[in-house]
Parts: C-alpha cells; sequence; structure tokens
C-alpha cells in the first residue's frame, strides 16, 4: 500500500501542474471534451385508443330543375284561330298573357275605324295618346294620317263602306319609351294580326312603316320599299312612309301622296 505524500510534496507537486496549465482538478478517468452529449430518446408515440373521426364530403348543391319553357308563339296561333269573329279576337288578344309588353300598358289598342273597310292600314304599335285614349293613330301622327286618306276622298269615319278604312297595329300594347318592338314580341301577335286580316278581309293592305314591313313581309328598308306594290295573306300590299316620319321629313310628303295614287288607282280597277 502507498504511503500518502507528506504535505509540502503535495503542494509541490500541485504548483508544478498550474505552471504546467492544468486548471480542473484530474479524475480518476479521462474525460473526452470532443464527444456530444448523449441525446435523450424520443418519446414513443400514443396509441390511439379510437378510430379518427371522418367529416363527410362535401357535394355541390343539386340545382332546381328548370321549368319547361312555354312556346308563346304556339299558345298564340291557337288562341288566333279559335277566335271566330273581331269580338272573339279582341278577346283572345286582351286575354294574352306572353308579352311582357302588356304589363307595362294602360290599354290594349286593337283597332279602329269600319270593319267593312276596303283598305287595312297596319301600323306599328301605340304611343302615348294611343296607349291612353285605347285606340291606334289618335296623336299627331294619327291626325296627319286622316288627312293623307281624306286627300283620296277615304277615312276612319266615313259610313260607306268603299270610301272606309279599318285601323290596327301589329303590336296592341305600347313599347316603353316608344322603343321598336322586339322580333320575338312581334312574333308573338303575328298570328293574332293573320287572323285580324282573315276576318277583315280587305281589298289592300297598307303598310305604315319598317315595324309592320318586318311583320308582315320580313322585310325592312320602307325608303327601298315604299311604292312598291306587295303581296301577303292573299292581299295585295302597299309599304309607305310613317305619318311621324313625315312629320320629322315633310320633304317625304312628295313620295307619300304619290303611293297614296296608288292605292286610289288600285281601288279603282277593283270598283
Amino acid at each position: 500500500m502507498e504511503s500518502a505524500q507528506d504535505w509540502h510534496s503535495a503542494k509541490a507537486l500541485l504548483e508544478w501542474q498550474i505552471e504546467l496549465g492544468a486548471v480542473d482538478a484530474i479524475s480518476d478517468a479521462p474525460v473526452d471534451r470532443y464527444a456530444l452529449a448523449p441525446s435523450e430518446p424520443k418519446p414513443a408515440p400514443k396509441a390511439q385508443t379510437s378510430a379518427p373521426v371522418e367529416l363527410p364530403k362535401r357535394t355541390a348543391p343539386t340545382p332546381p330543375p328548370a321549368e319547361p319553357k312555354i312556346d308563346y308563339v304556339a299558345l298564340a296561333k291557337q288562341a288566333a284561330a279559335g277566335a271566330q269573329d273581331l269580338d272573339g279576337l279582341k278577346a283572345a288578344m286582351k286575354a294574352f298573357d306572353g308579352c311582357e309588353l302588356k304589363k307595362g300598358a294602360r290599354n290594349t289598342v286593337i283597332s279602329d275605324g269600319n270593319p267593312a273597310a276596303r283598305v287595312m292600314i297596319i301600323g306599328e304599335a301605340p304611343g302615348r295618346d294611343e296607349d291612353i285614349e285605347g285606340r291606334p293613330f289618335v296623336g299627331r301622327a294619327g291626325q296627319l294620317l286622316d288627312k293623307m286618306f281624306a286627300a283620296i276622298g277615304m277615312g276612319r269615319d266615313v259610313p260607306l263602306s268603299k270610301d272606309a278604312v279599318y285601323i290596327t297595329n301589329v303590336m296592341p300594347w305600347r313599347p316603353p319609351q316608344n322603343r321598336d318592338p322586339s322580333p320575338e314580341e312581334m312574333a308573338m301577335m303575328v298570328p293574332f294580326l293573320e287572323r285580324h286580316v282573315q276576318l277583315v278581309a280587305p281589298e289592300l293592305i297598307v303598310l305604315m312603316g319598317n315595324t309592320p314591313c318586318q311583320a308582315v313581309l320580313g322585310k325592312r328598308g320602307i325608303t327601298r320599299l315604299r311604292g312598291h306594290w306587295d303581296s301577303q295573306w292573299g292581299k295585295p300590299i302597299m309599304p309607305m312612309f310613317h305619318p311621324a316620319y313625315l312629320l320629322r321629313n315633310p320633304a317625304a310628303k312628295r313620295e307619300a301622296w304619290a303611293d297614296l295614287l296608288e292605292i286610289q288607282a288600285k281601288l279603282n280597277e277593283g270598283a
């Protein structure tokens, strides 16, 4: 067994180690200071005690079934064909709800004049005055129309049918802001107009402006069409400038007068 060092020897040894740079106490086992400290083991995941909750899958909402599209033109043809006289036709037109224009109109403007007349005049649609009064061509344009036919001895208030005129429009309801009727709106009313012509049975028809030319003849361009006879529904047809156009363009009254003379000559041929 080794003997313990005396105090002086131990002190001298310690001072010698300090001079050499030793600053830490010496243990019995060597220490590797470059080695990493051991990491603690990760805790094991906890076992699931219940199955995960599955959220319901989101699905797009089912759109409602589309409403069947109503064929208003077919309904108009059916209603018009069922009219046996003018009163029945007027009732069918007033009952027809396919055209949106009806909702904003005050009156259903159908006709004026003598139903036994030789000449049937077809205009475009009621204006403000016509919508209020419930008769076609009663405003400034209507007053000019009366003067035009009075110049050849005809009128809506003439008692004799041979000199009388009968007046109607393509559209019985006033379009908002007096806009032109759309092709869809006209298509609904053409069956009523055709039946109207069949019931009145005039000798000839006068179309006032582009809208009736499009509805009856399927053509537009009144400047080109006016003054030239055409035919539809078994009737001779004369397109003319609308009186409202003549009020804006007085120089066109020359052509309107020529058209009136053509109408008078046509009637004299059949007299």
